[in-house]
């Protein structure tokens, strides 16, 4: 299974792997054996107690039964998008983006489930084999995705990255700080570039870069002086989490 990667606007990695379709028949499978003994243990509490006959028993079991309705609804809201099946095979709910769903996302992924959901149509395990996240309708409607749980790291900065960023750090340039996230990437992709026409390249880039934020390199080479950029970008966005 392909693995997701997202950078955020504060240059955070964010890497995710979309569940398999296996996984979430699993989940949703424990999902339906634990509504099933829920449902079993309460008609055999109530036959015991003689509350199966009459309106009372009617309003009851309406009470009873309207969590079940909402089950994934619920759980998902309430868990952190994991039902109780999701938390064992260690899948959740999260929004395509890495960040976590509004109750508008789950509550529009529970009403779809009616009509792509695998037991009633087959359309929703078309839609996910179509798709490279695995979505059914309802994930593609709510923005949502459901990923593998050990997979997912919602705040992945690497340590050796950025060793330089301590609290002693000085940033060099604070105007890196207006950088878009465009722009660093093209920063980036370019100092990772192999080694044909790269020197031009970052030549080129460098003096844009230069232009673009009115500063004048106190490095002694183009690449120091991008690489000092990076640095500084990374510097206040870090400091924005």
């Amino acid at each position: 299974m392909a693995e997701s990667t997202i950078i955020t606007g504060q240059f955070v990695r964010i890497s995710q792997t979309p569940a398999s379709i296996g996984e979430r028949l699993m989940a949703l499978i424990i999902d339906y054996f634990l509504i099933g003994l829920y449902i079993l243990s309460t008609i055999t509490l109530l036959s015991k107690l003689n509350l199966l006959s009459g309106f009372t028993s009617f309003f009851f079991l309406c009470i009873v039964y309207l969590p079940i309705l909402g089950y994934s609804f619920l759980c998902e809201m309430f868990n952190h998008g994991q039902s109780f099946g999701k938390k064992l095979i260690n899948i959740r709910v999260v929004k395509v983006d890495g960040s976590t769903p509004s109750i508008g996302s789950y509550l529009l992924r529970w009403l779809l489930f009616p009509i792509d959901g695998p037991i009633t149509s087959g359309l929703g395990l078309l839609v996910v084999l179509l798709n490279k996240n695995n979505q059914r309708l309802g994930d593609l409607a709510a923005g949502t995705m459901v990923i593998k749980e050990k997979n997912y790291r919602k705040i992945h900065v690497s340590l050796d990255e950025f060793d330089y960023l301590t609290q002693n750090y000085h940033p060099v340039y604070p105007q890196s700080a207006d950088l878009s996230l465009e722009q660093v990437n093209v920063i980036t992709r370019t100092l990772e570039s192999g080694e044909k026409d790269r020197a031009r390249r970052i030549t080129i880039l460098a003096k844009k870069v230069q232009e673009l934020l009115s500063v004048t390199p106190r490095e002694g080479n183009q690449e120091k002086f991008l690489q000092t950029i990076l640095r500084d970008y990374q510097y206040y966005a870090l400091e924005e989490i």
